[in-house]
């Protein structure tokens, strides 16, 4: 009985409840962007990828949550973009490839450019210092910097 219950208590949210997100996924060439989107979409992992150019957008939907992510080129004639992609959407998601060192300074550069655009300004974005040497973001604590 209890489980019917249940059963017909989610059919009912799902009538009503529905959460639809935007995400910008922004980072430096063969951060793994287009990689990410992919594992999400499909649940598979593939080494061969082709760099992004210009934009990728995938729309996702899990259960009742629709993702939609740009997958934004991460080269630097379409770094400019970035800032156009970024706006009024949910989180921007910072890819970084911290096992390529010679990236991590320009990378960082790239991110503090972004985030000093005042029309982001309360976007959040995630970092996720566990997995990366304290010494490459000192200043990222795992809270959003807006």
């Amino acid at each position: 009985m209890i489980a019917l219950i249940n059963k017909l208590l989610d059919w009912f949210k799902a009538l009503f409840w529905k959460e639809e997100m935007e995400l910008t996924l922004v980072g430096l060439q063969y951060s793994g962007k287009t990689t990410f989107v992919n594992v999400i979409a499909s649940g598979q992992f593939s080494e061969d990828m082709i760099p992004t150019v210009g934009f990728n957008m995938r729309k996702i939907t899990k259960g009742n949550v629709t993702i939609k992510l740009w997958d934004i080129g991460g080269q630097p004639r379409f770094r400019s973009m970035w800032e156009r992609y970024c706006r009024g959407v949910s989180a921007i998601v910072y890819m970084v490839d911290a096992a390529d060192p010679e990236k991590i300074e320009a990378s960082k550069n790239e991110l503090h450019n972004l985030l000093d655009k005042p029309q982001l300004q309360g976007i959040p974005v995630r970092t996720k210092p566990e997995h990366a040497p304290p010494a490459l973001f000192p200043a990222a604590s795992g809270q959003s910097r807006n």
